[in-house]
């Protein structure tokens, strides 16, 4: 009898075909489209080909299947080796925390105990989510998968989550994780906090309040009181813009976008932004113009937002290009003898302060990076490639000059006197605009020498604040300056810092904040921040690891070193906020 001609087959032809479909369909849909999980050893610039699609409409992207990429095979070259030897320190950190810090906020490496400090949501787990991806930790990083799937965010009554920690730690490290990994839940929970939080806008002008209870919406001042920091107010647009991409919530980017127009319309003299604003007027309530710990991130978000949006806000990076002519203008000193560039504050007609703190050490990364990004006149780049380069030495000095090899946190440069020969004190603009004046003798721009270190205390400065906090902005402008220029010394440089760290801040735990550097052996801090595993350790890594594994053209760091992928608007967005259809990268006359 013909097979096909019986009922009962004819039956099983349609189960048959559904059946080949759904296997077609698993194999063709059921591996997540995302670079991480998509590796292969022969594919080595794959790795980081970019981010999972945004979703729409609630449309997550699938899991990644179990087990994570197979290992990368890389060369066991001198710098790929001193990469390992970071990874392995960012393992003796973590491994402390969970053994003794877990379900808290920080590590105690001394105690080997525990501090909750930012809200008691594991913040180092958090903080170090995407620092584990980077270097390849996919164990580590999936066990913290159901620990964010049960978060809540949710706070007793009388608590409070400090906005701008809460947004550059918790929100960025969810949101970068995300990014890299295409785990869904890590965008759940980032819609979550990022929803919680938005009541710190609810001001006359919108300028966020200091901190927020995620479970009533109640907000409170700070310690500076009606006022808000500079920076505080200005470190917030890059995870909402994101976020609003991811999502499609248009109060995410409304919210913060408000600030940006209310700074771009400010009366602001020569573009010296105040480092404090009253939330009820939304306007500056002090003269201070400083790119330290009151300003710092404001002047990164600037023009990272505009890299952040693929070049389309021309209103970000105008204010970028100001501020930053502002800063080189008004804020970069010499020091007299080693002829030592560094940047200061000044406050009205009062004249710089001659101070120099850790934390400014970011601005040679920043200035490097606007180079190398910017379409600037050439002199203009040239400038601003000086001055990252003069600055980003200074910074390495204050490490080499000292015993631990470490820097401290703040530092009083000895100015120039004012006399006939310097009416402008030492003003670096000043002193460059005379050696061109003067045909440019010795080829070397005033603040580019690079001086030898002086272990001595006789030095062109003091510490004010002679400690170490694990501080990453040195080593995040070396790695900067490194893909920028190729000039291998910044990677030796932060070599040396990292065997510093290793010498002088490593316990049996974890590592800590060093007292001083300088006396080694140094006296030891009680504490382990968590932008030490977030930002300190991730920056040397990178430094030294040969693949560029986060490309600069298509990541940008927030600057809690969460790299969040370059995106474009969609023709809707631009119309929904107000984006220019096509916005041109022209530079500034």
């Amino acid at each position: 009898m013909d097979l096909f001609r019986t009922k009962r087959v004819y039956r099983l032809i349609p189960l048959g075909a559904a059946a080949t479909f759904l296997l077609w369909a698993l194999a063709h849909f059921g591996v997540a489209d995302h670079s991480l999980y998509r590796f292969r050893a022969d594919e080595p610039d794959h790795f980081y080909r970019g981010p999972p699609p945004p979703p729409f409409a609630g449309a997550y992207p699938p899991h990644p299947p179990p087990g994570g990429p197979p290992p990368r095979l890389r060369p066991a070259s001198k710098w790929n080796k001193r990469a390992d030897a970071v990874r392995d320190a960012f393992r003796h950190a973590y491994k402390g925390y969970q053994e003794h810090a877990d379900a808290h906020d920080e590590l105690l490496p001394v105690s080997k105990s525990f501090v909750d400090n930012f809200n008691g949501w594991r913040l180092t787990m958090v903080d170090s989510l995407d620092t584990m991806l980077i270097m390849g930790l996919h164990d580590e990083f999936r066990e913290t998968i159901p620990i964010i799937a049960n978060m809540t965010f949710a706070l007793n009554e009388g608590s409070y989550a400090p906005f701008f920690e809460t947004v550059i730690r918790y929100l960025g490290g969810l949101l970068s994780a995300y990014a890299i990994s295409g785990e869904p839940i890590l965008l759940a929970r980032a819609d979550d906090l990022g929803t919680m939080l938005l009541p710190a806008f609810n001001t006359p002008r919108g300028l966020p309040m200091y901190a927020v209870n995620t479970v009533s919406g109640k907000t409170r001042t700070g310690w500076t009181g009606d006022n808000i920091l500079w920076a505080e107010a200005l470190s917030c647009q890059m995870e909402y813009k994101y976020l609003a991409h991811l999502t499609g919530r248009h109060e995410y980017f409304d919210r913060v976008e408000s600030i940006m127009d209310l700074m771009n319309s400010a009366d602001i003299k020569d573009s010296q932004f105040a480092t404090k604003w009253s939330v009820m007027t939304g306007k500056p309530t002090n003269n201070q113009f400083s790119v330290g710990a009151f300003a710092d991130s404001a002047h990164e978000y600037l023009l990272k937002q505009w890299l952040l949006t693929a070049k389309s806000e021309p209103k970000a990076r105008d204010m970028y290009l100001r501020v930053a002519d502002s800063i080189l203008r008004n804020l970069l000193y010499i020091t007299p003898e080693r002829n030592l560039l560094y940047v200061t504050d000044i406050s009205g007609t009062s004249g710089p302060s001659h101070n120099f703190e850790h934390l400014s050490c970011f601005l040679p990364g920043l200035l490097a990076l606007g180079a190398h990004t910017l379409a600037l006149p050439a002199r203009d780049r040239q400038l601003h490639e000086w001055a990252a380069q003069g600055l980003a030495y200074t910074c390495w000095l204050t490490y080499a000059d000292h015993e631990t090899g470490l820097g401290p946190d703040e530092m009083s440069m000895t100015p120039m006197p004012v006399d006939e020969a310097h009416p402008h004190g030492g003003r670096w603009l000043d002193l460059v605009e005379e050696w061109e004046d003067g045909g440019r003798v010795g080829d070397v721009p005033p603040g580019l020498k690079e001086a030898p270190p002086k272990r001595t205390e006789e030095r062109d400065y003091h510490a004010m604040k002679p400690e170490y906090l694990l501080r990453p902005e040195t080593v995040e402008s070396f790695y900067i300056m490194w893909r920028t220029t190729g000039d291998e010394a910044w990677r030796e440089r932060g070599w040396a810092v990292f065997q510093a760290i290793e010498k002088e801040a490593k316990t049996a735990s974890g590592y800590a904040s060093v007292l001083s550097v300088e006396r080694s052996p140094a006296r030891l801090k009680d504490e382990m921040p968590s932008f030490f595993t977030a930002e300190t350790l991730k920056y040397l890594y990178l430094l030294f690891e040969d693949e560029e594994l986060i490309p600069l053209d298509r990541w940008v760091f927030n600057t809690e070193a969460h790299p969040l992928p370059v995106f474009e608007w969609a023709d809707w967005e631009k119309e929904r906020y107000g984006i220019p259809r096509s916005a041109g990268q022209a530079a500034i006359p």
